[in-house]
């Protein structure tokens, strides 16, 4: 077979996306366990490549890869890959936010019911024998305004699934217009500040949004609110969080992201900070497995095929 249909797959995926590629023509070498430099070593043999977030894609890399000819990123994010150095290259590359969208919209939801309801702290509590009703008095969703921070993929499905809960959604994208419809109304974001109980994250990490979310912009909304973060972390950091919690800016948080994602990599500073969120009951937590369900891990692979059948 020509080096031209060849992909080297270097993360760990469903195993259906070697027969997949396969029936496509495409010689797959699936190696989830191989390192950088062994990658470095090898993929100027390939013209394909698949990837998670493991391994940044880099310029270092790329140089390498002489004959690359597409790049397949199972899942949205794509802020590890030098785009520009792609651009320049002419190296084509897929992502599959499709794949995800659902499941991302549906954790959001059940991390914010799971915060309003002190799901974690009543089972908890009755696991060891208190029964304290009035003290795990919840909120409810119907009647609210939720912020919808990017109207991307992973914006869209949230606020589809939300429909059945009686909220007002309002939904900002600083790069499309005309999204608006009979279920969300599209707004600047100064109107999401003025009106929004609940503000859900759904924005890539760029150089743009990196640190976006500051104290002085969330002091900015009219109100106490609600933040969901599903999208990456590093758009607020954990001080940033601690003073809007402390000074009553956010009422709470869903975090199924993290500043920094690596414990053992933290510094003092965010060490501290770290511990200080852990330590609040209005803080809920998950280990950036929002898009990460049994059905995606499928529906991924499908949509990162079928894009690269239609554009190779």
């Amino acid at each position: 077979m020509s080096q031209k249909n060849r992909i080297l797959i270097i993360d760990e995926m469903h195993p259906s996306i070697i027969p997949l590629l396969e029936k496509e023509g495409f010689e797959v070498d699936y190696r989830p366990e191989i390192k950088r430099g062994e990658i470095l070593e090898i993929i100027a043999t390939y013209s394909g490549l698949i990837i998670r977030s493991k391994t940044p894609m880099d310029k270092e890399l790329l140089e390498k890869a002489s004959d690359l000819k597409f790049i397949g990123r199972a899942g949205a994010g794509l802020d590890q890959i030098d785009l520009s150095y792609l651009e320049e290259r002419n190296i084509k590359l897929f992502n599959a936010p499709e794949g995800n969208r659902d499941a991302v919209g549906e954790h959001a939801i059940g991390g914010l019911l799971a915060l309003f309801n002190h799901i974690n702290k009543a089972d908890q509590e009755v696991r060891n024998g208190i029964w304290d009703r009035e003290g795990n008095r919840g909120e409810e969703l119907a009647g609210k305004t939720v912020g919808v921070f990017g109207f991307g993929n992973m914006g869209q499905a949230f606020a589809r699934k939300l429909l059945g809960f009686d909220v007002k959604l309002l939904a900002y994208d600083k790069y499309k217009k005309g999204f608006g419809s009979a279920f969300v109304k599209e707004c600047s974001f100064e109107k999401i500040q003025q009106e929004a109980d609940i503000l859900s994250i759904h924005v890539p990490l760029t150089v743009e949004t990196r640190n976006y979310f500051t104290l002085d912009l969330l002091k900015s909304f009219s109100k106490p609110i609600y933040l969901i973060n599903t999208a990456r972390g590093e758009v607020i950091s954990f001080e940033t969080l601690n003073l809007a919690l402390d000074q009553g800016i956010l009422r709470g948080a869903v975090l199924d992201v993290l500043e920094n994602e690596k414990f053992k990599n933290f510094s003092a500073v965010q060490k501290g900070e770290f511990d200080n969120l852990a330590a609040r009951p209005n803080v809920l937590f998950s280990p950036h497995i929002a898009g990460w369900t049994f059905q995606s891990y499928e529906k991924i692979n499908q949509v990162l095929v079928e894009k690269i059948r239609v554009d190779i």
